[in-house]
């Protein structure tokens, strides 16, 4: 069984020379838990946060955020030798992890997961539901449980979530934030919950599941059953569903947008950019529209102060 990553005797669950900043105090009340999670002190000058999709797809999910030297690792779908290559080809350092968050116990989302959460010596941050999932494979891994309500902060990074309606026990999508930056995450969605649209408000840069266009769906040659769980509340987003839901997410600080999870036999990164790049164009965005690959790392985005911005291009 995992130890709390609270209930360290540094605190942090993370041994002291791979502690960039102090983790939350054991017993602190809820309200004193949120308060604090709004106090971020600005960027120092030139420091900004990387955001890279390491892969993304129906065979496997892994994105990577850093910020001055620390590492934060969401969903770990691919092996973990796969998941050190393509941080490798990226430039991802995986020197100083401060933890592996996941937003599901699906394995393209896990299956790295137990393996590096041993070698990297890093807490597994996932809700009880997921980690209940998880724990047997999981072995000696610290658990860093996520709250709807409170958020957990490791190193640089606060991370807070939101539960989506998907088939999995305890799902959510995540918003990460730095001193820099904030970025949301949301993958395996089903539907847009009004929880999920208020997590990804007023983020820096959105990776939002776009998974399915609704006519290759159906004829994609699958039973009818398994396209309605694709489309039903507990599956996928779809592209037509994910430009309604960033064009309400649209604001003037959103810089990059990556589309990501997209279906194999059920989409095609042109399918879902035409059906998206209009709703952003109309809403006025004004960053950078990207689609994820499943074999190669997409980025690094630079996010912060010194964020570069431009139109949608044609085709990501």
């Amino acid at each position: 069984m995992g130890r709390d990553w609270r209930r360290t005797d540094d605190r942090s669950g993370l041994p002291r020379h791979r502690r960039p900043g102090a983790a939350p105090a054991p017993g602190r009340t809820h309200t004193r838990a949120v308060r604090l999670a709004h106090r971020h002190l600005p960027a120092p000058v030139g420091v900004v946060t990387r955001l890279v999709v390491l892969g993304s797809g129906s065979k496997g999910n892994a994105l990577a955020i850093e910020y001055a030297g620390d590492t934060l690792l969401v969903d770990v779908g691919f092996s973990a030798r796969e998941i050190r290559r393509r941080a490798a080809a990226a430039g991802v350092s995986l020197e100083r992890v401060v933890g592996i968050a996941l937003t599901h116990e699906h394995g393209d989302h896990t299956s790295g997961a137990p393996l590096l959460a041993r070698d990297l010596d890093a807490p597994v941050i996932c809700s009880g539901g997921t980690w209940a999932r998880l724990r047997h494979k999981l072995g000696k891994a610290r658990h860093a449980p996520l709250s709807m309500t409170t958020p957990v902060e490791l190193g640089p990074f606060r991370i807070e979530s939101a539960e989506t309606s998907h088939d999995a026990m305890e799902p959510v999508a995540l918003a990460i934030s730095s001193p820099a930056a904030s970025i949301g995450v949301a993958y395996d969605l089903g539907r847009p919950t009004a929880a999920v649209r208020y997590l990804l408000r007023n983020r820096t840069a959105l990776v939002l599941e776009a998974n399915h266009d609704d006519v290759l769906l159906r004829t994609s040659g699958y039973p009818p059953v398994v396209q309605q769980r694709i489309a039903g509340a507990g599956g996928h987003l779809s592209n037509r569903v994910a430009a309604e839901l960033l064009a309400d997410l649209v604001h003037p600080q959103l810089a990059v947008v990556v589309l990501a999870h997209l279906s194999v036999r059920c989409n095609t990164p042109e399918h879902a950019h035409d059906a998206i790049a209009p709703a952003l164009t109309a809403a006025g965005f004004a960053g950078v529209l990207h689609v994820a690959s499943q074999g190669d790392p997409t980025g690094p985005f630079t996010l912060g102060r010194q964020t570069e911005r431009s139109v949608i291009p044609a085709r990501a």
